[in-house]
Formats: structure tokens, sequence, C-alpha cells
């Protein structure tokens, strides 16, 4: 891995520079906040907001989407910017607030992240899903958190790519190709892992560095599925984030990507949090 990579993974104190980040994120806060609550009415099914995270697209969801659908649910997969963490949070914040009635919201990977910042403040967002998930507490960063234990085959897989949108010079972090199944997606078949290492979307490097604000999970219920097998995000740290969080807890053997390769306890996860909450 590049120098840059890992002088941030162990440069944490570097990350208090950031510190604009909660500041925006509590407006965002505040804009969710002020929309009218719906009251939950008997029988009225709730909005599922899947949330993809990096090195990934919402095509992921895709047969996650399929059983929640044929179990006549509504169901959102906005496209996640994976450009900072405050905008993303604000980007998603915006789709919640543009949905009446209840949501459940999930989180994958970042998107875990994602969700802890967009849901702060919003009364519909009844339940909260971290499918292995980065759920931070106010102050912490994803890279922050990725460190917390060994294990993760993420800081020899990946690879640095600097860009420029035209306005801002920046870097894009990837997962190399050669390596994603392994670190990413090790219980999905070859050809699939292939694909999906090709079409990855990339996540800046300031979106991992940036961090986050006050929780949602403090006062959203949540439920976490920890990936036994998950050689990007260690499972000692999802149990970690998930026991501070006091998720109601899911193990299973599958890798990082399990939404992939364990469609149906993913999408059985999400039924269980929205029969408990709604």
């Amino acid at each position: 891995m590049t120098t840059a990579f890992h002088s941030r993974r162990f440069g944490v104190a570097a990350l208090a520079a950031a510190g604009t980040v909660a500041a925006s994120l509590a407006v965002v806060a505040l804009m969710a906040s002020s929309s009218p609550a719906h009251p939950v009415q008997p029988g009225v099914k709730p909005t599922v907001v899947l949330v993809h995270g990096a090195w990934a697209d919402s095509s992921s969801w895709d047969a996650v989407v399929q059983r929640l659908q044929n179990d006549g649910y509504t169901v959102v997969a906005p496209a996640n910017p994976l450009r900072s963490l405050s905008g993303d949070a604000a980007y998603i914040s915006s789709v919640l607030v543009s949905i009446s009635g209840p949501i459940v919201l999930v989180g994958h990977s970042y998107g875990g992240a994602v969700i802890t910042n967009a849901a702060t403040g919003n009364p519909n967002v009844k339940a909260l899903v971290y499918i292995n998930a980065f759920a931070p507490d106010q102050g912490e960063s994803v890279l922050q958190l990725a460190g917390l234990n060994p294990g993760s085959e993420l800081p020899s897989a990946i690879t640095e790519v600097p860009y420029n949108d035209g306005s801002t010079n920046g870097t894009d972090v990837y997962i190399k190709t050669a390596d994603f199944r392994a670190a990413f997606a090790a219980d999905v078949p070859a050809r699939q892992a292939r694909l999906m290492a090709i079409t990855q979307r990339p996540v800046t490097l300031t979106a991992l560095t940036q961090p986050s604000g006050p929780p949602a999970w403090k006062a959203i219920p949540s439920w976490y599925l920890v990936g036994l097998q998950d050689e990007a995000i260690p499972p000692a740290t999802q149990e970690f984030m998930a026991a501070r969080a006091h998720s109601h807890t899911v193990e299973i053997n599958s890798s990082h990507a399990s939404l992939v390769s364990h469609p149906a306890t993913v999408t059985n996860l999400i039924l269980t949090a929205i029969h408990a909450t709604t």
C-alpha cells in the first residue's frame, strides 16, 4: 500500500483537523428534525432504504431488494456518493426527508458510517440495520476503526489513485482487482467477484478519514450482522461496534460481501428489525 494510506491509518491524531465535519452534520440533523414526523399507522409497511458501502454500488443489494419487494415492501437503494462522510450523509439525509412514513435504514460497510450520521434527528427512521458495517461514535473515522484490531486484508489490498474533478484534487482508494475476492468477497463465486472488482466504485481518502458526527444508534434501535469470515472489517471490530450500540446481533460465516453471498439471511435480519419497530 502507499505511504499516504499507511500514514493516515496510524496517524489518528491528524483526524482532529477536520473539525468542521461535526458542524455540517449538525446542520443536516437540524434539517431532518424540522421535517414533520409521520405517525406509524397499523398495517403501514415502512420504506426500506439500502445504502451501499465503498468498492460497491447499489446493485450489490439486488438479491435483497428482490426479496423485500416480494414481501410487499417499497425499497430505495440510492447511489452513495463515496466522496466525503459529511457530504454522503447529507445526501442520504435528503433522500430520507423525501420519504413519507416510517423508514428502516440499512447500511453495508462504509454505508454504516453514512447511515449513522444521516439518520440523526430524523423521527421517521425507526430502525438501523448494520451489515458488516462501520458504526462509529462521534469523532471516530472509518480508517480509525478499520485499524482497531488486526486481521484486515485491506491495507495490503488497496491502491490509491489521484483524481481531479475539475475543481478539486483528491485521492480515490480502490481494492486491487487481483486481491478483491480475497479481501472483500471470498464466499462469492469467482466469476461474480471478478465482475464486482471491475465495476467497483472507489471511495475517497477524505471520506475514510473524516470524523463522524453524533451517532443515530444512540437514539434509534439497531440490528447488526457480523461476518465471522470477514477479511475487510475484522469480526472483533464488528462485535465491538455492535455491543457498543446495543445492537441485536446475528453472527454468520460470511465474507464482507454478505449481502451478495447470504441475501436471505440479510433480508431476514431486516425483516426482524421491521417487525420489532413498526
